[in-house]
């Protein structure tokens, strides 16, 4: 009965004093790799992946004669074109 009080007082001792969360704000140190990482993504880079993916899950789908490789292939290039955006709108979201 003692240890879940403790983790209770404890839990919420960190909550009064936790600040508010900034996290697209800060850390100009690292502006460069998430500029380039973004580039990369987001680029030539980023669709060459997605074609590949693409091309390699069709690949495999004809010599399984099934379409989910094939399915696989797209959603992977979906992600990649779309998840970089949903990602930075995520971090520089203002509250």
């Amino acid at each position: 009965m003692r240890k879940p009080l403790c983790t209770t007082v404890f839990a919420l001792i960190l909550a009064l004093l936790a600040g508010s969360a900034l996290a697209g704000t800060t850390g100009t140190e690292f502006q460069t790799i998430y500029a380039t990482l973004l580039n990369w993504a987001t680029g030539y880079l980023g669709k060459s992946i997605a074609i590949a993916a693409f091309i390699l899950g069709a690949g495999i789908g004809v010599a399984r004669s099934s379409p989910i490789p094939a399915l696989v292939g797209v959603v992977f290039a979906l992600f990649m074109v779309y998840v970089p955006t949903i990602i930075d709108s995520i971090m520089t979201a203002v509250i």
